[in-house]
C-alpha cells in the first residue's frame, strides 16, 4: 500500500490535498519520496517562517527536547519565560497567553474581550464584530466570528455574539457599533478572504472610533504577524497597536504555537482558572519561537522581506495574464485574467513549484528566508504557465 493510499485509507479527508508526499526539505525547497525537488511558495500556509530546517531553529528545537519536552502549566520553565519576555518586549505588549494554533489564539481573545466588558459594563455588552470575507478559525467559536457565509453551514447552531461589517466602510461599521458591542476584530490583510488588503483611513477611523466607546480591537495577526508584510506586525504598517493581537502560524517556525497579546488594560482580565491549554507554552515550541525571533526581530531581515515582496510583485505585474497584484511583504495575491487560480497551483506542482490559493486569487507565502535564487526558480517556473 503507497503512501497516498494508506493515508486517504485511515485518515479523515478533510482537505483537498495534492498528490504530494513531502519527505524532507531545506530552506524553500522541498523533496518529495520520489526525489523530486520543488521550490515552495507556500511555506506550510506561512507557518515554516524561516523555510524548511533552519540550522539555527533546528539545534534550538533538539536541543530542548533533549533538555524536556513538556510539563504541565501548573510549573513553570526558563523557555516560556524567555519567549514571553522577547514576545512582549519586541511587540509592545504587556502579557501574553499560549495556546496551541490561532484559532485558539482568536478563541481566548474573543473570551477575553467579553469578560473585560463584563467586568465594567454587564453582561449585555458582549457582542464582537468582524469583518466581511475574514476568517478566524475552525472551532465553533472562530466559524461563528469568520464573516464568510460559505462556513456557516451544516453545524449549526452557531454561537451568537457576532456581526459582520463591510471591510473599508466606516460608515457601516459605525451604524453597528450600538451599546451591545464590546469589540472590533480585524485582519488588516485578509488572507483566506483573498488577501484584502484594509484601507490606512479606515483603519485610523476604526481605532478612533473603537477608542472613543471604549470598544476594543482585536488584531488577528495569525497570518500576518511575524515579519510576513515587512513589519514584525502588520499594525505597524498602519502606525496603530491594537488592545489585543493574536499571532500563531510563522511563530514557532513549524511547530504548532498561539498567542493572545494584550495591553495594560487587559492584563489582569483573565485570572486563575478562566483559561487554560494543556500544551499551550509548550518548552519545545517556545524554543522554536525563540529562534524564530531572534532572526525575525531584526530590522534588516525585515527590509529583505519588504525588498523581496516589491521584486515578486514587479514580477508578476509586468504579466500580461496578471490583471492585479494585492498583499503586503511576502503576503501576496494574483488575479488572473483568463486562467483558474486553482487550475495553475495544480500544473505549478506538475512542474515543481509550490502555490497557494485565496478565493479566486493564486496566493503567495513564500518562507521570509527565500533567497534571490529561489524566487528566481519559482518566477521561471510561474512565467512560463501563465504565459501559454
Amino acid at each position: 500500500m503507497g503512501t497516498i493510499e494508506k493515508f486517504d485509507s485511515y485518515v479523515m479527508g478533510t482537505y483537498g490535498r495534492y498528490p504530494l508526499v513531502m519527505e524532507k526539505g531545506e530552506n524553500c525547497r522541498c523533496v518529495d519520496e520520489n526525489g523530486n525537488y520543488y521550490v515552495d511558495f507556500g511555506s506550510g500556509i506561512g507557518t515554516n517562517s524561516l523555510g524548511y530546517c533552519d540550522s539555527d531553529w533546528v539545534e534550538a528545537v533538539c536541543n530542548q527536547a533533549k533538555t524536556l519536552q513538556h510539563t504541565s502549566n501548573y510549573y513553570y520553565t526558563k523557555v516560556q519565560a524567555d519567549f514571553a519576555a522577547k514576545l512582549c518586549s519586541a511587540t509592545g505588549y504587556a502579557k501574553v497567553f499560549f495556546g496551541n494554533s490561532g484559532a485558539e489564539a482568536n478563541e481566548c481573545a474573543i473570551k477575553l474581550a467579553r469578560k473585560y466588558s463584563f467586568d465594567k459594563y454587564g453582561e449585555n455588552r458582549n457582542k464582537i464584530i468582524t469583518l466581511q470575507n475574514s476568517f478566524h478559525g475552525r472551532t465553533m467559536c472562530t466559524l461563528s466570528a469568520t464573516g464568510q457565509d460559505v462556513f456557516h453551514n451544516y453545524f449549526f447552531p452557531f454561537m451568537q455574539g457576532f456581526d459582520y461589517a463591510q471591510a473599508n466602510n466606516i460608515d457601516d461599521l459605525e451604524a453597528k457599533l450600538d451599546g451591545s458591542v464590546c469589540a472590533v476584530m480585524i485582519e488588516f490583510v485578509q488572507g483566506e478572504g483573498g488577501v484584502n488588503v484594509l484601507d490606512e483611513d479606515f483603519v485610523r477611523d476604526l481605532f478612533e472610533l473603537c477608542k472613543s466607546k471604549d470598544i476594543l480591537v482585536i488584531a488577528d495577526e495569525v497570518q500576518t504577524g511575524i515579519g510576513r508584510t515587512g513589519k514584525l506586525l502588520a499594525a505597524q504598517n498602519y502606525n496603530v497597536r491594537a488592545d489585543i493581537t493574536t499571532l500563531a502560524k510563522g511563530l514557532a517556525g513549524g511547530l504548532p504555537i498561539g498567542a493572545c497579546l494584550v495591553k495594560d488594560k487587559c492584563a489582569e482580565v483573565l485570572t486563575k482558572g478562566m483559561h487554560g491549554s494543556t500544551f499551550g507554552g509548550n518548552p519545545v515550541c517556545c524554543a522554536g519561537g525563540n529562534a524564530v525571533l531572534n532572526k525575525v526581530c531584526d530590522a534588516n531581515f525585515l527590509d529583505e522581506v519588504v525588498r523581496k515582496g516589491r521584486y515578486i510583485r514587479a514580477r508578476l505585474e509586468a504579466l500580461d495574464e496578471v490583471v492585479s497584484v494585492s498583499g503586503m511583504g511576502l503576503m501576496i495575491g494574483v488575479t488572473l485574467k483568463t486562467k483558474n487560480a486553482a487550475d495553475v497551483a495544480k500544473l505549478c506542482l506538475e512542474n515543481g513549484l509550490l502555490v497557494l490559493t485565496a478565493k479566486e486569487k493564486l496566493r503567495f507565502l513564500p518562507p521570509l528566508t527565500i533567497s534571490q535564487h529561489e524566487i528566481e526558480a519559482g518566477m521561471e517556473i510561474l512565467e512560463k504557465l501563465l504565459s501559454n
